[in-house]
């Protein structure tokens, strides 16, 4: 292998649960919910896939259907399909719905997981090129930059940016091409069989890992080196 790919949201950096995304978000608007009403509404939130980088939905309602199917092409799709699953869950105020889907977009809301930093630099001293490639509505370079694994990708590739997504085989030869890789001497990690999974259609050797809290998956990166040789 010469060039590593890798997924974002659940495969190096992991969301922060959907309490402390909702207190964050309550205290920025300055709204006051007990703790009781705030664990509950979480819940809902959490159970209605509200949460960029959480649960997926249990169900996606039909008026939102079409929109979700392809809510990272573009910036204004992302928002509108994240903040409608939000309004299912009844809060104390509108304006807490754009300051959940804000808050998100924060570096703060982000975690590596505890070994991203290890496995990126550890790939950079072997000299791969490392390429991200996201289905997102919005700009996680700010992300890495604040969490100090900025210096070790060389490349983004984000779907809003291109009108494309995952598993599209196009958003992964943009990569390829960004990278100057070849697709058949190119890993590509991800948490998504089905969304990182189609990089297999160019040839690119696929590893998965599991979405999981960061506390709960301390090593599952680490394979990557093996992989690499």
């Amino acid at each position: 292998m010469k060039s590593v790919l890798f997924d974002f949201s659940g495969t190096l950096f992991r969301i922060e649960s959907a309490e402390s995304w909702l207190r964050s978000a309550l205290r920025t608007a300055g709204v006051a919910m007990p703790g009781l009403e705030l664990a509950e509404k979480a819940r809902a939130l959490e159970e209605a896939g509200a949460l960029p980088g959480g649960a997926s939905p249990v169900r996606v309602p039909d008026e939102l259907a079409g929109l979700w199917r392809v809510r990272d092409e573009s910036a204004e799709l992302h928002r509108a399909a994240y903040t409608g699953l939000c309004r299912q869950v009844p809060l104390p105020d509108p304006a807490l719905y754009d300051a959940l889907y804000d808050r998100h977009k924060a570096p703060a809301a982000w975690s590596p997981y505890p070994d991203a930093l290890a496995v990126l630099r550890g790939l950079r001293e072997r000299g791969l090129r490392v390429g991200v490639v996201s289905n997102i509505g919005w700009d996680l370079r700010p992300v890495f930059r604040e969490h100090g694994l900025d210096a070790y990708v060389d490349t983004y590739t984000l779907s809003y940016e291109y009108g494309v997504q995952k598993p599209d085989a196009r958003l992964f030869t943009i990569a390829c091409e960004a990278l100057g890789a070849d697709p058949r001497r190119t890993l590509m990690v991800g948490d998504s069989r089905s969304a990182d999974g189609g990089a297999a259609a160019l040839g690119c050797a696929v590893h998965f890992v599991d979405h999981l809290p960061a506390s709960e998956r301390p090593d599952g990166l680490r394979p990557v080196l093996e992989l690499v040789g």
